[in-house]
């Protein structure tokens, strides 16, 4: 950005931010009296309204045809996030509230996102977001085999980090209480410490010369054959691994005053799987994530920006951060999902 950053002198540098600042304030669009009576950059409205006339011409305003005032484009948040930001930690109240909603240590992984996403959108008032970990890298901690009826069993899985995944399991016909207990320490002996993928891609051979007491030959056999499938079942997609805050904290913008805007803002939250494609790109991105308007390559984000930070489970990563419109109040923004991540990150540690 360095280049981008050259194009301007410190004059226009001071009347660009003067010009983001009062619009992400107001959400009206910026005139050069306005900002001269507001922000004492110590020149004329006639000087101010020449050097927005500039900026219009590189690309960093735009007029909009029913006003007389300017409106910050992409490419200006941009600049402002990349070169004018003046960062400072949350406030204290902020860093108390923040501690106290988002839960207790050894909550499970699923409920302190939850709460982050939550609470995050509440204290910014955009909508809060976070992805969970890939579960096919968590490790299982032990399983349960729990009888429904004759004909069916369910198996639960407790994965490290409190995540909890059942799967249903259909039996050709009545299988002793004792064979299935049997199976139960079978597994648990077999399989407890490896990751889901692990599990996976090796249960056939990890169980093969198992020789279960009790006559439970032919429950393990299912999962020598079918184990396969059933541990690809308990790695939740991507699209169950977001978790969003409060749309409705959106809505009342101004930005999603039109039918068509807020139609975008339910295709967003409804198109779960495309988000978490995007979300996921982020996870190999450590520090705070910044997306803008255009910059993701999605028509579905269009006009909004997108704050992630990583958060950390062990060897596991996922991200937890906010959506909104570009008109954002980026220094609280930025600090409170810097906070939120790292408080995560101690909560899950």
């Amino acid at each position: 950005m360095a280049l981008v950053h050259a194009e301007l002198s410190e004059r226009e540098r001071q009347v660009l931010e003067a010009v983001i600042r009062s619009y992400v304030e107001t959400a009206e669009p910026a005139g050069s009296r306005t900002i001269s009576r507001r922000f004492g950059l110590g020149v004329s409205p006639a000087t101010i309204r020449n050097v927005m006339s500039d900026l219009e011409e590189k690309g960093y305003l735009f007029h909009p045809h029913t006003s007389a005032g300017r409106i910050p484009t992409d490419k200006a948040y941009r600049f402002y996030v990349d070169g004018l930001l003046r960062l400072a930690p949350p406030a204290l109240p902020e860093r108390e509230r923040l501690a106290e909603q988002i839960g207790e240590r050894g909550s499970a992984i699923e409920t302190i996102l939850r709460r982050a996403a939550q609470s995050l959108g509440v204290l910014t008032q955009e909508l809060g977001v976070a992805l969970g970990p890939r579960l096919d890298q968590t490790i299982l901690q032990r399983l349960e085999l729990v009888r429904m009826n004759s004909e069916r069993l369910i198996l639960v899985l407790t994965l490290h980090g409190g995540a909890v995944r059942t799967i249903f399991i259909e039996l050709a016909g009545e299988i002793a209480d004792n064979a299935v207990a049997e199976v139960q320490r079978v597994l648990n002996e077999r399989l407890a410490g490896l990751s889901l993928s692990e599990i996976r891609t090796s249960l056939a051979s990890r169980l093969r010369d198992a020789v279960p007491l009790g006559g439970a030959t032919e429950l393990l056999n299912i999962f020598v054959q079918e184990g396969e499938q059933m541990f690809d079942l308990a790695t939740a997609s991507d699209e169950d691994s977001v978790l969003l805050g409060q749309a409705s904290l959106l809505a009342d913008k101004p930005e999603f005053a039109s039918g068509e805007r807020m139609k975008q803002l339910i295709a967003l939250t409804e198109t779960r799987t495309h988000l978490a494609g995007l979300l996921r790109q982020r996870t190999a991105t450590p520090g705070v994530s910044i997306t803008i308007g255009d910059e993701h390559g999605s028509q579905l984000l269009g006009g909004l920006t997108m704050v992630t930070a990583e958060y950390r489970a062990g060897s596991l990563t996922g991200v937890i951060g906010v959506i909104g419109p570009t008109r954002m109040p980026y220094e609280k923004v930025i600090a409170l999902v810097t906070h939120t991540s790292s408080l995560v990150t101690d909560l899950l540690a």
